[in-house]
């Protein structure tokens, strides 16, 4: 009995904090009417997965209105409603390829539509973007993201990485938790933004020397104040500071 209490309080929580993350993403202006997808893996049951139901706006998500789905993009619980092919495409693949996959964001915000369409893609240009040095992934467009026959391609451009662009489409980040993929994918978008907003002066750009992006890389690896914890419980503040009970 104690243990079913568990499992409900973690799914509960889980809910909770992916409905959360879809109305961060709008109040940072990072969601794209009802399409992209954030995705979180329903816990005690490693096949299926929590997604949007299709047709929401991001800002009216809640953990209620969250769809339970297999890794073959089909609703498993609850009255049928719909539910984002693409979304189920290229989630369902690297929640099942990926084991420490917790949550999936996939956004196309103008910034990250912009960098992916560059030959250079993501510049090592400043703090931010040094999170991700030498760690970010790239996969070649393809079409909308319709057919399952991308899926092995996707998982394998992916790789071990925890952040991926899509060339000409979006970003893609995956979190061992939901807080660390909002965060990563929070800090994709803003070097992006810095990155246009550089380029956009028409002045030369200072990169850091290799030696300086691969140990700022590694110092937010080893996040030595716990920040990320401290930074998801403040954003679950925000997220829900408006909701009336």
């Amino acid at each position: 009995m104690q243990e079913e209490a568990s499992m409900f309080d973690a799914i509960d929580e889980t809910r909770q904090d992916l409905a959360a993350v879809y109305r961060l993403i709008a109040r940072f202006g990072m969601d794209d009417l009802i399409h992209t997808h954030v995705s979180a893996r329903l816990p005690g049951s490693p096949g299926h997965l929590l997604i949007n139901r299709y047709g929401d706006l991001f800002k009216d998500v809640t953990p209620e209105s969250l769809v339970v789905i297999d890794h073959d993009g089909r609703q498993a619980e609850g009255a049928p409603v719909p539910v984002n092919t693409a979304g189920a495409v290229i989630h369902c693949c690297i929640h099942a390829a990926r084991p420490d996959a917790a949550c999936v964001v996939h956004c196309h915000t103008p910034a990250g539509v912009a960098v992916s369409s560059l030959e250079e893609g993501l510049l090592p240009l400043n703090q931010t973007s040094l999170l991700f040095y030498g760690r970010v992934s790239y996969h070649e467009f393809e079409g909308i993201a319709l057919d399952r026959d991308e899926q092995s391609r996707l998982v394998a451009d992916l790789g071990s990485n925890r952040a991926m662009i899509l060339r000409n489409h979006g970003l893609l980040t995956v979190g061992r938790s939901i807080g660390e993929a909002f965060s990563l994918m929070y800090n994709l978008e803003m070097a992006c933004r810095m990155q246009i907003m550089a380029a956009s002066t028409g002045m030369k750009m200072r990169l850091p020397s290799p030696e300086v992006c691969a140990r700022t890389a590694a110092q937010y690896d080893s996040d030595p104040d716990g920040a990320a914890d401290l930074e998801w419980q403040a954003l679950r503040r925000l997220a829900w500071e408006d909701r009336t009970p």
